[in-house]
């Protein structure tokens, strides 16, 4: 009876160490861990190719495009005038900018002309004698000759023997002489080119002039140039007559202009090269700084994207049969400063248009549909 008892508990033992084993092995066990399946998600835009221009960016300064820096070519004391020498005075043109005083000059040039009236006149018997027929001409352009006003153009000769004749006293080297003297006097008047505005005045009233000084500048306001550095690669785009559209630093004004000039060489360290707009407008000022958008040309077939799409500068990223991303090799035309124009994709193909991390071609996308 002992042994069926004993036989009995160790039975029992038996199969509560076996369940109590399994038991500890159970919940010891880690649960097989379970992984859920993740999609990106991408965003599209359906390709529409168009005609894209090409707007090259610069910046730049002006100029005006009429600038003269006034030197005098005499000597003299420099007189008042109308209007103050001062800068920012406006003035017209052909009205008087400097007056040099010319008085000790302009006694020498009438000495001059009185010689010239009296070797004339002294000829004037010898002509009667050699040659009648001229003898009128000579005696009306002697009539005519007045002291107090440019010198006429001496009578044409008929005959290289009246032309010796008259050279021979004197006469041409005395005419040449106050002819040159009337055009030095002028220089004692400086007039203004055009109308504008002083920018610079280096003397005053009073001031001793010496011939060859420099004594101001003085501008065209009513148009400017301006002076911008385009890359070399894009030098075959520029053309003379592009229009150019430009706006000042916080692009609160917008301006209109046309290139006119485009520079045949190009800089060989900063490999540019340098093209000239014109403008006109009554808000400019010499010296001001703008922000230009030259219109180069035009690509067809084409689409503007972000620089950020572009893959290893040759393909973008488009979605096909609706969730396979794929790789498609595009041609890059222009690299703008955030935008890039590419050709080669065609119109209905879905184009990745933001950037989608750890893309690789082939990879299964969803397309979010939010607008």
């Amino acid at each position: 009876m002992r042994k069926f008892i004993l036989s009995i508990l160790g039975i029992a033992f038996i199969v509560f160490a076996i369940f109590l084993g399994k038991y500890i092995i159970d919940k010891n066990q880690a649960p097989k861990p379970t992984f859920k399946k993740n999609i990106s998600e991408v965003f599209i835009e359906t390709v529409l190719n168009k005609e894209i221009p090409i707007v090259l960016s610069a910046n730049g300064n002006l100029m005006s495009k009429n600038k003269v820096e006034i030197f005098s070519e005499v000597q003299g004391v420099l007189q008042s005038s109308n209007k103050s020498f001062k800068p920012g005075t406006t003035y017209y043109k052909n009205e008087t900018l400097l007056s040099i005083n010319s008085d000790e000059f302009y006694t020498s040039l009438q000495s001059q002309k009185s010689n010239l009236f009296n070797l004339i006149t002294a000829v004037l018997p010898d002509i009667r004698l050699d040659f009648p027929t001229q003898f009128k001409k000579w005696e009306d352009y002697l009539q005519s000759f007045d002291i107090n006003k440019n010198v006429l153009k001496i009578p044409d000769f008929s005959s290289e023997k009246e032309k010796y004749f008259i050279s021979g006293r004197g006469i041409l080297t005395a005419y040449y002489t106050v002819k040159n003297l009337e055009v030095r006097l002028s220089k004692h008047q400086i007039k203004a080119p055009f109308t504008g505005v002083l920018t610079e005045a280096l003397v005053t009233p009073g001031t001793l002039i010496r011939s060859g000084q420099k004594l101001g500048e003085f501008i065209d306001t009513s148009v400017y140039e301006m002076e911008v550095s385009i890359s070399a690669q894009y030098a075959d785009m520029l053309r003379v007559g592009n229009t150019v559209s430009l706006s000042n630093m916080d692009k609160s004004k917008d301006y209109l202009g046309k290139v006119v000039r485009v520079n045949g060489k190009i800089d060989q360290i900063s490999q540019t090269i340098k093209a000239y707009i014109e403008l006109a407008h009554p808000d400019l000022k010499e010296g001001m700084f703008l922000q230009a958008n030259l219109i180069a040309k035009s690509v067809p077939n084409a689409i503007e994207i972000s620089r950020k799409l572009l893959v290893n500068n040759e393909a973008v990223y488009t979605i096909f049969n609706d969730s396979i991303l794929t790789l498609t090799k595009v041609l890059p035309i222009y690299f703008g400063t955030e935008t890039i124009v590419i050709v080669g994709l065609k119109n209905g193909d879905l184009l990745v248009s933001k950037p989608v991390l750890g893309a690789i071609d082939g990879m299964i996308v969803k397309i979010n549909k939010t607008k």
